[in-house]
């Protein structure tokens, strides 16, 4: 080889330059199809608006309880007394039917007691759906039944929950659920 022939071949040469526009050109392509083909995976404006629902409390009284709609299912939301919280405190873990929280704020299985249902004791949020068969129960509007322990009544096959939206008697396997759920403000909480 000459010293000519070596500085010929680390030249690159036209048939190079085109595998390496013809390489950038499909990467380009690809990005180009592969990006909006993600985007449209995304959840659209009216699912995103449905994850979440801001609930203003400010007008919520002690010892009432409001109904709100979320992701299609009611939720129920108490604003409960000093003795209310005093007595579901107090409510032995045997005592109860499910000894699991079921609070989606928390991470695993733990302890069905009061604090782990609550993030703020003076209000109780749950999924207002009995674990039973799905019916809604009562106890959430003035004058409605409200079970045997004063929280809420299923009168479709008789299940009884406390105030902290534990099942205490009846036909329900479960705890209502606590959804996922932070206070924004003293007396507003955000949904979802």
């Amino acid at each position: 080889m000459s010293a000519t022939d070596s500085t010929h071949e680390a030249e690159p040469t036209r048939r190079d330059f085109i595998h390496i526009l013809a390489g950038a050109t499909t990467v380009v392509g690809a990005v180009g199809v592969a990006v909006p083909l993600v985007h449209q995976m995304n959840p659209d404006a009216s699912v995103l608006a449905l994850s979440t629902k801001e609930v203003d409390l400010s007008s919520l009284e002690v010892g009432q309880a409001i109904k709100v709609m979320w992701q299609g299912k009611p939720v129920f939301i108490r604003r409960r007394t000093g003795e209310e919280i005093k007595t579901v405190e107090e409510t032995p873990l045997a005592d109860l039917k499910d000894p699991v929280a079921r609070n989606d704020n928390l991470a695993g299985k733990v302890d069905a007691e009061d604090k782990n249902r609550v993030i703020n004791p003076d209000y109780i949020v749950v999924v207002g759906v009995c674990t039973h068969l799905g019916c809604v129960p009562l106890g959430t509007s003035q004058g409605e039944v409200r079970g045997d322990f004063g929280g809420w009544f299923c009168p479709c096959h008789g299940s009884h929950y406390d105030n902290s939206g534990r099942i205490r008697k009846g036909p329900a396997p479960e705890n209502l659920l606590v959804p996922k759920y932070q206070f924004t403000t003293d007396t507003t909480i955000r949904i979802g």
